[in-house]
């Protein structure tokens, strides 16, 4: 998780930072999927002699993340693209100087 938000925060190149962001999101997937899991836990269908069940509901929820995710990385991938075209950079330093001279 502190991977990601390193590269978030320390690099200025557009491209880098979404990847940041992945890596900080994949491990927050991960956090709540090992929270829906419980040891000796079962699959939560009604079963005779079964009492212990593991919760279903942050597996469903980070299916519906990941699927958000991803949109959200090719939208944000599509504005690098824009950004690359429009100011011939993908880094912020170079777009914010840029930007400053005009």
């Amino acid at each position: 998780m502190m991977t990601g938000f390193y590269v978030v925060i320390s690099s200025g190149n557009l491209v880098k930072k979404i990847i940041g962001l992945n890596l900080f999101q994949a491990s927050v997937f991960i956090l709540y999927i090992s929270i829906g899991k419980i040891a000796n836990g079962h699959v939560p269908i009604l079963q005779e002699g079964v009492s212990n069940y593991s919760n279903p509901l942050p597996h469903v929820l980070i299916l519906t993340a990941i699927v958000v995710g991803v949109s959200t990385t090719a939208l944000g991938l599509a504005l690098v693209v824009r950004i690359r075209e429009a100011y011939d950079s993908v880094e912020e330093e170079e777009i914010h100087r840029q930007d400053e001279s005009l």
